[in-house]
């Protein structure tokens, strides 16, 4: 019998461990639960100790672990458990990659998760991450049926950064779910009224996401610097509105004071500090470097500077890059010009898809005085990039323009084709083929442009316009024929006042009868009846008289039959008594009045010289001290003394005040 209760006894022994697992699993809820990661790390250790292999512990480890921020021993834990296990570990290798911004791995690793919700909402933040807007978006779709919290928030922040918030309107609609549900909600429905220009109504939302913010964030116990810090994106995009609807004193204390209170946000204050930068433009330039210096570290390779760490992974793409153009700009305005062709250098690979760094690549160029090299570098990306081109341009335009060379110019907007044939580009068009002595070619254009407005069916309709400069224009350039045609048919389809005076004053030049002809439509002038143009033209014209009264038109040149009024006599000039005005002599001196000094016939009178010179051999003393030497060598010599004493007296005042200086 003894022997069978020992086997008896063996179930005893292996229950002892399952009952120490359970424990375990409870004291590993519990840590978890309270946020206690580090011993909810190290009870799944121990469980993995007893039951190596636990799923359930390998997922509380993993979790733990990424919770407490411990990315790269989160990787290491999946990669040890995969190679002695068949778990799948896949979506939290994809989220650890996720968080150290390896995007492209976490893609791959995502890649056999078939339709589950959690890896594709996953999916649609690294994607997001990356930029893939449209992509992210169509993941969001796909998941409105599933019950994810918070998925209207993320859904409406892909739409309006694939800028397509003209949809959220419709998305909320269809979600059936109001803007101010949530203050994260309510902070991203602003954002997408922002893209659309409703300033006034994203103001008021965003003053209400920061109400609700702030009660429900108090209902949670959180601390004022914890609400602070939450509610700082908001805070910033306020203070963005207000710098847009020109309230520029609110936005630069908004700024200011985000930037003093150091929250733990660091991306919402680099926000803050850019667009405080922006706010100042080039004042206080060496501040606004300083600034910057905040946000950066030190990198490696040909760029020297980067952006902080956390500042990489948090800010977006637009974010990232206005930052590092507001840095150039205030080099640029600092004349640090190394800093900036280095800087410059490095933003087309770190922004493909932008046309900003090259525009800033020629911005440092032009401000070298290379103009040519900023023409050849926009030149080459506009055929390089043939969609992305009609910024870079007008840029090349304006470069060329204000270089000297119109003819670069004129081409680079001929073939902009949006803006072609509009009145302001048609008259910069004329004036640069003008400059460049291409008459031929300005004329060209005018007639490509009349040509277009022709057969365009619009109601704003600048055929008229055109065609009345167009006239002009060859008026002035001994084309007679062509303008008076074209002052034809303005006469013809329009019947206006100034094209009919055009065309009689062009036809007067070559065909009087045709300008006679239409001499006659002119309406004759009110009050004009009684006028004899013979007897006007003889006149030399009208008087202008100030404050005088208006005289009409045919009063002024109405046959007056009055008497001619009485011309005054004039009175005989008094004379002095005994001149005879016969013979009236020399006449009197023009400066008889002037004082000596001032008349042109004063000269002053020279001082002697020689009775300062002293006679005798060199080096010879004169004996007679006392009685040989006059009064005028006296003088000199007393006059030399006092001016001596009177030039050491004046230094003193001089040292006196250098040396205060010298205490300061």
């Amino acid at each position: 019998m003894a022997p069978k209760a020992r086997e008896k006894a063996k179930p005893a022994a292996s229950a002892a461990p399952a009952v120490a697992v359970e424990d375990l699993f409870t004291s590993l809820n519990r840590h978890i639960q309270r946020s206690e990661y580090d011993l909810a790390v190290k009870v799944s250790d121990q469980v993995l100790s007893i039951a190596p292999g636990d799923e359930d512990a390998i997922r509380c480890k993993v979790v733990a672990l990424v919770k407490n921020d411990s990315i790269d021993d989160a990787l290491s834990t999946i990669e040890e458990c995969s190679k002695k296990s068949s778990i799948d570990f896949s979506f939290f290798k994809a989220y650890c990659l996720y968080r150290q911004n390896k995007l492209d791995e976490a893609l791959k690793s995502l890649k056999g998760q078939g339709g589950d919700s959690e890896a594709m909402l996953l999916e649609a933040q690294i994607l997001f991450r990356l930029g893939k807007m449209d992509a992210c978006v169509d993941i969001y779709q796909k998941l409105q049926k599933s019950k994810i919290e918070s998925l209207e928030t993320n859904f409406v922040a892909g739409l309006v950064s694939a800028g397509r918030a003209s949809e959220v309107q419709g998305t909320m609609e269809a979600l059936r779910v109001k803007p101010t549900s949530s203050f994260e909600l309510a902070y991203n429905v602003a954002c997408s009224l922002i893209e659309r220009n409703k300033y006034k109504d994203a103001e008021q939302l965003l003053l209400s996401a920061r109400r609700i913010g702030q009660e429900t964030l108090m209902e949670e116990n959180l601390a004022d610097e914890d609400i602070e810090t939450e509610l700082a994106p908001l805070a910033v995009q306020l203070a963005y509105v207000q710098q847009i609807l020109g309230n520029n004193q609110e936005a630069l204390e908004s700024y200011s004071s985000i930037i003093k209170k150091k929250l733990e946000d660091k991306s919402s204050v680099a926000v803050a500090t850019s667009n405080l930068i922006a706010l100042k433009g080039s004042k206080d330039v060496s501040d606004g470097l300083r600034k910057l210096d905040k946000l950066i570290e030190k990198g490696e390779g040909p760029l020297t500077f980067r952006l902080a760490h956390g500042l990489d992974l948090k800010l977006s793409s637009k974010q990232r890059e206005a930052i590092y153009i507001n840095r150039l700009l205030l080099l640029l305005h600092s004349n640090k010009l190394d800093q900036a062709r280095e800087l410059a250098s490095a933003l087309p690979s770190m922004f493909q898809n932008s046309i900003m760094p090259v525009l800033l690549q020629a911005a440092v160029h032009v401000r070298e005085n290379k103009a040519n090299k900023a023409e050849e570098i926009l030149g080459q990306f506009v055929n390089k990039f043939p969609d992305k081109s009609k910024i870079i341009l007008l840029a090349r335009a304006q470069v060329a323009a204000s270089a000297g060379h119109p003819q670069i110019a004129a081409e680079s907007l001929l073939k902009i084709q949006d803006i072609q044939h509009k009145p302001a580009t048609v008259a910069t068009l004329v004036s640069l083929k003008e400059r460049a002595g291409d008459i031929d070619g300005a004329d060209a254009v005018f007639d490509s442009a009349i040509h277009y407005w022709s057969n365009a069916m619009t109601e704003d309709n600048k055929l008229d316009i055109i065609m009345q400069e167009a006239a002009s224009f060859k008026l002035r350039h001994g084309k007679k024929d062509e303008a008076a045609r074209l002052y034809e048919k303005l006469v013809k389809g329009h019947g206006s006042i100034e094209a009919l005076v055009g065309l009689i004053q062009t036809a007067a030049h070559t065909d009087i009868e045709k300008a006679e002809s239409y001499e006659k439509q002119l309406k004759p002038l009110p009050g004009l009846k009684g006028i004899d143009v013979e007897s006007l033209e003889k006149t030399s014209g009208a008087k202008h008289v100030d404050n005088g009264p208006t005289v009409g038109i045919t009063e002024a040149y109405e046959p007056k039959n009055k008497e001619k009024t009485k011309k005054k006599r004039k009175r005989k000039p008094k004379y002095p008594k005994g001149f005879d005005p016969a013979n009236p002599g020399p006449p009197p001196d023009q400066e008889r009045w002037l004082p000596k000094r001032e008349r042109s016939s004063y000269r002053p009178k020279r001082k002697d010289k020689r009775a300062a010179q002293v006679r005798g051999s060199q080096g010879a003393v004169a004996k007679e001290v006392a009685g040989g030497v006059n009064s005028k060598s006296n003088q000199t010599a007393n006059s030399k003394v006092t001016s001596q004493n009177t030039s050491t007296e004046q230094s003193k005042p001089s040292t006196s005040k250098s040396r205060k200086k010298s205490r300061k």
